[in-house]
């Protein structure tokens, strides 16, 4: 419902149910303030965004004043300026805010452009000059005291964003000092580093220490774009400044992450302990030497040409499923179409969506979005991890149960979630299957099949019986399973399903599976085929679209064993040292392309930095050998070939 309200003598319609800084942010006009951010509760902390209310008798914060009906609003008069000039003066002069000398002065700083809004030139109260300790024990984070204004930004945002309450507030007035769990240094605290409460932080009280002095605000370039360090898919913004990257931040916009984002994408967008490839190699005599392009492509469509025989043709692909949706079908049109090679494949051979993906040719799209995570009352974690991969849907999981969602994990690996769970059931690898058997004859009642799958596990009748009637008390349970799960016997995601209906749910977004998948793309490669198990016998030729993607143990193996190995990759490793031509490929923030995430959402994820020169993209790669062999391998079609097969998620934008 909207209703009529009067700002600064305008009148505006607006949604009832918001509060005054919300109407008047909604309408564009601005009010200071500095405890408050639009991705937090209401707090009211800091009073600078006093307005006077006709009718009111005193100044009304207008971040927790909710809107009425023909409210009338002034955000600029005499008292209200001198009210905020005086709570600036305040707030300066209670910590040692040496502004020439902090890092986030001139343009990234709240509390310094809040005080050049009101004209402010210096303040009358001089601070106590008391000594404030600074943390450095973090290893990405720097805790300044000095600069800390009392705001609680970062304490909301810990629990309220990232469910981990690690920061809190000790002592009480002007001796309050933010502390970690009870006291100790922020480097040996329970602290995740996702880094969102140096994003919020208004002021330097804390600053991560890759960007800090590496350029203002206003001195840099943003990207919007997604992380690619798992399934998930978070919107980022990546600030680069003369083609150097600054820092990462979460994007709030972002319709999957809301802007929270996990250590991997905030702190480890690149490796930068490996060693990136400069020019292309080939191996002569033994050993590998700089070559051009010409060549070492030329060098690579001869081997391939060479392989075919009356069998057909003798090679093999292999692809990251980091690199994007249109580099993966101009891989497979390159060598599954055009070349008609058997063995072309994924890095994951298809492992994190085999069985989801048996499962939707029969039955269609099953599985929830991410969103049912925010919205459920019991979440079951099936054999997965949500603390250390995938971290971004751990966030979730955990402040959903600290709003009182119930929380059962069954786990063959020990897992940070059985802390906070209310039932954890460790359990034997081998016996993953008779634990969801339990649980579901406890879901049915059936006494004597929970019994048998008690003998066979060895966790207690009791703890399948909490289990399912935490389950039967729900109305939007969620299940959430990883590739120990579906990549296992096919049986054994048949038994996942049917808890599911054993509660009798319907198929819709507020309850049901979801499947973590596996690399960023994995998904859009199990929707073009590319979900083989890796067979490389009697294979002459291997191509490598690895990007800068890793490589298991078990693959390496197999590669060893074939006569030619090509290698498109963006750092050294054993892989390339082995390869007989190595050709230096752009890492994900160098190339532009589209990624399918978990839930089905295809978002498109934009370059951020230029590659180093003589570096290509994995796509252009491609396009040039397919054009050294004579055929064609655009990917024009990507987005249409990506429905052509039966998905567990449906796809959308």
């Amino acid at each position: 419902m909207m209703i009529n309200i009067t700002i600064d003598n305008v009148q505006y319609q607006v949604e009832e149910n918001i509060t005054v800084l919300e109407a008047a942010r909604r309408v564009g006009v601005h009010i200071p303030t500095l405890c408050d951010h639009p991705e937090l509760s209401p707090y009211g902390g800091c009073r600078l965004c006093l307005v006077e209310i006709d009718g009111a008798r005193t100044l009304q914060p207008s971040c927790t004043l909710p809107v009425v009906p023909n409210m009338v609003v002034r955000t600029n008069t005499e008292r209200v300026k001198t009210a905020r000039k005086f709570i600036l003066t305040m707030i300066f002069s209670e910590r040692n805010h040496f502004c020439p000398y902090c890092q986030v002065s001139g343009g990234d700083c709240e509390l310094q452009n809040a005080a050049y809004g009101e004209e402010m030139t210096h303040w009358s109260l001089q601070p106590n000059w008391k000594s404030y300790p600074m943390d450095a024990s973090h290893e990405y984070i720097i805790l300044e005291h000095n600069r800390c204004i009392l705001c609680r930004r970062c304490v909301r945002a810990c629990g309220e964003l990232a469910g981990n309450f690690t920061l809190g507030f000790e002592e009480r007035g002007a001796d309050s000092m933010l502390v970690a769990d009870l006291g100790v240094p922020l480097g040996e605290s329970t602290c995740i580093s996702c880094g969102t409460c140096v994003q919020v932080c208004p002021t330097g009280a804390l600053i991560d220490r890759w960007s800090a002095y590496r350029g203002r605000e206003t001195q840099v370039d943003h990207h919007e774009t997604i992380c690619v360090g798992c399934s998930i898919g978070c919107g980022i913004d990546v600030l680069t400044r003369d083609n150097n990257l600054v820092r990462i931040e979460g994007d709030w916009e972002a319709a999957v992450n809301n802007g929270v984002i996990c250590k991997v994408g905030r702190f480890h967008p690149v490796d930068n302990d490996r060693e990136r490839i400069l020019t292309p190699l080939v191996r002569k005599d033994g050993k590998q030497k700089a070559t051009t392009w010409d060549e070492a492509i030329g060098f690579i469509a001869d081997q391939i040409r060479s392989s075919k025989n009356g069998d057909g043709t003798k090679v093999a692909g292999l692809i990251s499923t980091r690199l994007p949706a249109e580099t993966l079908f101009q891989f497979k049109e390159l060598f599954a179409d055009q070349l008609d090679c058997k063995a072309v494949t994924s890095l994951e051979e298809g492992l994190p969506n085999a069985n989801p993906t048996r499962y939707a040719e029969v039955s269609g799209p099953f599985e929830a979005r991410l969103e049912v995570i925010d919205r459920s009352d019991c979440i079951v974690v099936l054999d997965c991890d949500l603390v250390d991969k995938h971290e971004v849907a751990g966030f979730m999981v955990k402040r959903t149960i600290s709003n009182g969602a119930k929380l059962l994990v069954l786990s063959s690996e020990d897992n940070k979630l059985g802390q906070p769970a209310d039932v954890f059931i460790k359990i034997d690898k081998a016996a993953v299957k008779d634990v969801i058997s339990g649980l579901h004859a406890a879901l049915m009642a059936d006494n004597e099949r929970v019994k048998k799958a008690s003998a066979a596990s060895g966790v207690p009748q009791d703890q399948f019986t909490t289990a399912a009637q935490l389950l039967k008390d729900s109305q939007r349970p969620v299940f959430i399973y990883g590739k120990n799960i579906s990549a296992d016997e096919p049986d054994l995601f048949d038994q996942v399903v049917d808890l599911k209906k054993a509660l009798g749910l319907p198929r819709d977004d507020y309850s049901g599976l979801l499947g973590l998948k596996g690399k960023a793309n994995s998904l859009a490669a199990t929707q073009y085929g590319l979900d083989k198990a890796v067979d490389l016998a009697d294979q002459k030729v291997a191509f490598v679209s690895l990007g800068d993607d890793e490589i298991s143990q078990r693959t390496m193996s197999a590669l060893e064993q074939v006569p030619f190995l090509a290698v498109s990759a963006t750092y050294t490793s054993a892989l390339t040292s082995k390869a007989d031509v190595v050709l230096p490929a752009a890492n994900w923030m160098e190339q532009s392309g589209h990624y399918v995430n978990l839930e089905g959402r295809i978002q498109k994820a934009n370059a951020s930095l230029d590659a180093p020169e003589n570096i290509w993209t994995s796509s252009k790669i491609i396009h040039e050998l397919a054009e050294a062999l004579g055929i064609k391998a655009e990917g024009h079609t990507w987005k249409k070939e990506l429905t052509t097969r039966a998905s567990s998620a449906v796809l959308f934008e």
